[in-house]
């Protein structure tokens, strides 16, 4: 599994050899000899060196994570052709920037104390150090950021605390402000791949280092702007791992608003902010036919599926919560992962042409299983 987005990380600094240090046993400067060409001045010259970084887990034949391996124990391939890696660490102290996004549709009603409960927890245990930042999403017929990026404990309880079927905003105009504002966005039903988008490419987009969001809901998506497909390419564009969290047991669902897919309502203003997709809408003005949304629906029994893709094409990982796995066990289980990953990067081909590049990483050992992005995006 694996998915990326390249970005210029590392600046190398190209220096010609001093002149030598100036201290008071140094030699004065000479004038050369006559005939003789004086040495060229010392220069320095930025390269910018475009790197793919990979978060990697690892884990072995009875699915406990592995943490004792070397770059040499990898094999790396970029479009079916070998890379080498040439970055390579286990490194936990890099600062950890983590989303979390809550379903609050009427489906999810019966399940929220729970998380609630479970996500104060998680969170307290994710952000340790100030460097260490959160923010909290809940979505339904609109996505509404309840807290912006923070590391502050107290602000991120509350946050948790709001998080409820009835929107804080549902009787307000909408909004969706930068970074700091309320990020609301309405439509109808649930508005999965939405909240996704927004997280991954209004928030996480601008972070550094360690990058992950965790999206509680029954998978089902109703009326979002949106694609699956745009949704996981904002996820790989901003280099955010995804882990998925299935927590279903309704079977019925409001529909009101819909029509074989269609829908109502949408961004304020009837599009993105800014005007991303001019005429309100989608490039074209909508879906072949007319219709602003696709015809069919990703939800219901596929709920599950469209999560096990989300969370396998960003490097995340794909949980259910059942009688015996609480939330709690499936939090503890992510942080974890986000503890122990490796992190190894690589240059990619200087001819490269624009646009999705597969990865494929494995290691030597068979037994063994990597769990890292399937491709990333270069270019714009």
């Amino acid at each position: 599994m694996g998915f990326l987005r390249i970005s210029p990380l590392l600046s190398i600094l190209l220096l010609a050899p001093a002149l030598g240090s100036q201290n008071s046993t140094t030699a004065p400067a000479t004038t050369p000899p006559s005939g003789q060409t004086p040495a060229p001045p010392t220069t320095t010259m930025s390269v910018d060196v475009k790197v793919v970084t990979l978060p990697v887990t690892v884990r072995d034949k009875h699915g406990k994570i592995v943490t004792n391996l070397s770059k040499d124990d990898f094999v790396l391939e970029e479009d079916g052709k070998p890379e080498a890696i040439r970055y390579f660490n286990q490194e936990t102290n890099l600062p950890l920037t983590v989303g979390l996004l809550v379903d609050t549709s009427m489906s999810e009603r019966d399940n929220l104390d729970k998380e609630r409960s479970a996500s104060r927890t998680f969170l307290d245990q994710m952000i340790t150090r100030p460097a260490d930042r959160a923010f909290v999403i809940h979505f339904d017929h609109q996505v509404e950021l309840l807290q912006d990026l923070t590391s502050d404990h107290g602000k991120l309880e509350k946050a948790v605390g709001e998080i409820d079927t009835t929107s804080a905003v549902e009787n307000t105009p909408s909004s969706d402000q930068g970074s700091g504002g309320s990020h609301t966005r309405r439509g109808s039903g649930t508005l999965l791949y939405d909240a996704i988008f927004l997280a991954c490419d209004e928030l996480m987009k601008k972070q550094t280092g360690r990058k992950a969001i965790v999206v509680l809901t029954d998978g089902e998506d109703r009326g979002s702007q949106e694609t699956l497909n745009s949704a996981i390419e904002s996820a790989q564009r901003s280099e955010t791992v995804v882990y998925t969290i299935y927590y279903g047991g309704h079977e019925d669902h409001d529909n009101s608003g819909f029509n074989n897919g269609g829908g109502r309502g949408g961004y304020p203003g009837g599009g993105y902010p800014g005007g991303r997709y001019p005429g309100g809408g989608y490039p074209g003005g909508g879906y072949p036919g007319g219709s602003r949304y696709p015809r069919q629906q990703e939800n219901g029994p596929n709920g599950k599926k469209i999560l096990q893709r989300i969370a396998q094409e960003t490097g995340g990982r794909y949980f259910e919560v059942k009688k015996k796995d609480s939330v709690d066990d499936v939090y503890a289980s992510i942080a974890e992962e986000l503890r122990t990953q490796y992190m190894m990067g690589y240059t990619p081909p200087k001819d490269q042409s624009s646009g999705y590049h597969s990865i494929h990483l494995t290691t030597k050992n068979k037994d063994q299983t990597v769990q890292t992005r399937e491709g990333y995006y270069s270019g714009q």
